[in-house]
């Protein structure tokens, strides 16, 4: 029998993609973990694995379609055996995919984009994932189990390479057990609505005929656009603000880059003020744990760890790699860390799972020129902190007038989780790590 090779879901809210490129023709094998083409979400450039052992009989979707829906049958693979004339006769019929061209990116924006509070539930087509892990099955077995409100990442596969097949799902089904746990209420899986505005119709009409562009939104505006406007519209933002000294600061980065080793002519690390930054917001997120929290309806999450994403303008847009535990890496390893995930968010090759989650947030606008800004809070997140320019500014120290290298941050916060004296106590700690940057280093 056939088996149907359709869109996958990359993440938990995606709805469609850019099949960019097919690493195989018809008539090549392919086996379970084989690369077979490259999809593009709002986000990123992702590679897709084969989850089926056979050949390519028909590919029903050409690199370069827009728009392919989720679950979409993309290619026809014939099965160990089958006859790949009849499989490519036999397969499912191509999507109608949208075939507008490109539009051309718009200029990136200065807020950060918020991922969705609660996933959709995944419909069935793209393995399923368990701990990180991609689980193989079979379509029939993962159709059979969807059906059954089985959990078919529960099931111990008994087939090749470990691969859930038929038999195994329905040994699960008449054992009553891996039932798939209840789904989240449509409302709250539902996207809000896209930033509302006046219709493109209505705002022509103001302009005379050839004087503007039309330019379309593209995925990752219109993700921006409808994510922000949830935050704004769900989370009453609170506002703290502090002007930092930075002199000390700048005096140890320049001796730490000066004691960096040296490797082929090429230092192992050259440490950004930006990367001192998110040292210190993780420390401070340590040192006032309630403060590290995601709010809840019916609960509050503590977290354990400072996860902090760093917004990162890409064409288009913005996207927030993050840098896990941040509180615990040294100086060094934040700084190629954080170099390694912005090179790769640049290109659109980070996995979902190094810029989705996070337990707060650094928007830095200071080598822009701005002195100071407000963020929008990026849920599952409690705060964010944008960074101002540092600039030389007048001082007082001991009743004498001075000079000092002074930067402003402004805390956002989410007043249902962390209110103002609590986050005036985590800007107060952040503004101690950043004054006193020694303190970093033990």
């Amino acid at each position: 029998m056939p088996i149907n090779i359709t869109m996958p879901a990359l993440s938990p809210t995606m709805e469609e993609g850019n099949l960019a490129k097919w690493l195989v023709k018809e008539g090549d094998k392919v086996g379970p973990g084989d690369v077979i083409a490259e999809i593009e979400t709002d986000k990123a450039t992702m590679e897709v694995e084969a989850v089926d052992e056979g050949t390519i009989a028909k590919i029903l979707v050409p690199a370069g379609t827009e728009a392919v829906k989720v679950n979409a049958v993309i290619a026809i693979l014939a099965g160990e055996g089958e006859d790949v004339a009849d499989a490519a006769k036999g397969g499912g019929s191509a999507p109608q995919p949208k075939t507008s061209p490109a539009p051309t990116p718009q200029p990136a924006a200065n807020t950060v984009p918020v991922p969705d509070k609660a996933p959709v539930q995944p419909a069935a087509g793209p393995a399923p994932v368990a701990h990180g892990e991609r689980v193989f099955a079979s379509p029939l077995a993962r159709r059979i189990a969807r059906e059954s409100g089985i959990d078919v990442a529960a099931i111990a596969g008994s087939g090749p390479k470990g691969r859930v097949v038929k038999a195994d799902v329905e040994a699960a089904i008449a054992s009553g057990g891996a039932k798939a746990p209840a789904s989240a209420p449509a409302a709250a899986a539902a996207h809000p609505a896209m930033a509302a505005g006046p219709s493109t119709e209505a705002v022509l009409k103001l302009f005379e005929e050839g004087s503007y562009d039309l330019v379309k939104h593209d995925g990752m505006r219109k993700t921006i656009a409808r994510r922000l406007t949830e935050s704004k519209q769900t989370i009453p933002h609170f506002y703290v603000s502090v002007d930092c000294e930075l002199d000390a600061l700048m005096a140890l980065r320049e001796q730490l880059n000066k004691a960096a080793p040296v490797s082929d002519d090429k230092p192992a690390y050259k440490l950004s003020v930006n990367d001192m930054i998110i040292k210190a917001l993780a420390l401070a997120l340590r040192d006032v744990p309630d403060a590290n929290v995601s709010w809840t309806d019916e609960a509050m999450v503590k977290h354990h760890h400072a996860d902090v994403g760093v917004a990162v303008s890409i064409p288009g847009g913005l996207i927030t790699p993050i840098v896990r535990q941040a509180e615990m890496k040294p100086l060094s390893v934040i700084s190629n860390e954080m170099k390694d995930l912005g090179k790769r968010a640049k290109e659109r090759k980070l996995k979902p799972e190094e810029y989705q989650g996070g337990t707060t947030a650094v928007s830095n606008m200071g080598m822009m020129g701005v002195k100071n800004f407000a963020a929008v809070v990026n849920p599952p997140h409690a705060t964010i902190l944008a960074i101002g320019a540092g600039e030389q500014r007048p001082v007082v120290r001991n009743g004498a007038l001075a000079v000092a290298q002074v930067m402003t941050v402004t805390l956002s916060t989410d007043h249902r989780a962390v209110d103002g004296a609590l986050g005036a106590q985590l800007l107060g700690a952040f503004k101690r790590n950043i004054e006193n940057p020694l303190g970093m280093l033990v």
